[in-house]
């Protein structure tokens, strides 16, 4: 039996629904399985896809701010107002602070609980790929520094009861088979404001993924568009994502409306430079765990 892949979506902020990935999960699938050919029977089966969806947390609570918002008098520019309300409560709310984690373990148990469900469907050992989008890179960073940081401290406590409760014990939900990255309008760069020399980023292929697969070289990309205002290069951070960061790539993404304008940072999921080279290195990534039996 083969190994399958599995690919986590992280979205970022603004109006989510529960289908959010469903479009991208298409174009994926689909790109997968031509790339991958007739090698065997059902090329689209080799490759599972889940939905990271965290809005649900914090949606209520930002409704009800932006209502109490607009009682306050006339705005201007509502629409771009409405875009960085989403955005900064978004940021602020996931932020734990020394008293409160209550929001950052909320969404954090939801990603424990699809890394659960991905093992369940495509095996507790299939290699592990992250695309997150926007504060989604930010919150995927996090979740997998914090199981990094927990697997080589012993008693850590990054890891709170909420998420332990989600996760189970394979190798995909410790994040050892984690072996491509791939971030898109990332706004890690201004999270690494809060640490010395901008922060150390997280390890990428998992450092434990050779246990697992000796084969399989990971990668994390990094897409961004010149146009949008919250995605930014990460390689000349410094030496560790420099070394880390596989690439930075420049895209142009979007339709006629946004893709010269801020409004590009919502049309990264559907862009053909962006899904086409994922799944051409995601069909390497299954051609090097199942080369014995292809």
């Amino acid at each position: 039996m083969s190994e399958h892949i599995a690919v986590a979506v992280v979205h970022g902020i603004g109006m989510q629904g529960p289908d959010f990935a469903a479009r991208f999960r298409e174009k994926l699938t689909r790109q997968f399985a031509q790339e991958l050919g007739q090698e065997v029977q059902d090329p689209a089966g080799e490759i599972t896809i889940k939905p990271v969806y965290w809005a649900p947390v914090l949606q209520n609570s930002e409704d009800e701010l932006w209502e109490r918002l607009k009682k306050g008098g006339k705005l201007d520019f509502i629409k771009l107002r409405k875009f960085l309300v989403d955005f900064a409560a978004d940021a602020f709310a996931y932020q734990p602070t020394p008293k409160d984690r209550t929001v950052y373990d909320s969404i954090h148990a939801i990603f424990a609980e699809t890394l659960r469900s991905l093992a369940a469907e495509a095996g507790d050992r299939a290699p592990l790929c992250v695309v997150a989008h926007s504060l989604g890179s930010v919150i995927a960073s996090n979740y997998f520094y914090d199981l990094q940081q927990a697997s080589s401290q012993k008693g850590s406590l990054l890891i709170s009861e909420p998420i332990r409760n989600q996760m189970g014990d394979t190798p995909l939900e410790r994040g050892e088979t984690f072996s491509h990255f791939y971030t898109l309008g990332s706004p890690i760069a201004i999270w690494s404001l809060r640490y010395p020399d901008f922060g150390v980023p997280i390890a990428v292929p998992s450092p434990k993924l050779s246990e697992h697969h000796p084969r399989l070289e990971g990668e994390w990309v990094n897409f961004y568009d010149e146009d949008d205002v919250c995605g930014f290069p990460l390689k000349t951070l410094n030496r560790q994502y420099r070394e880390r960061v596989k690439a930075d790539v420049a895209v142009n993404v979007g339709g006629l409306l946004i893709t010269w304008n801020p409004a590009s940072h919502l049309g990264y999921w559907e862009d053909k430079d962006i899904v086409r080279p994922i799944a051409k290195a995601l069909v390497q990534a299954w051609r090097s765990v199942n080369r014995d039996q292809i």
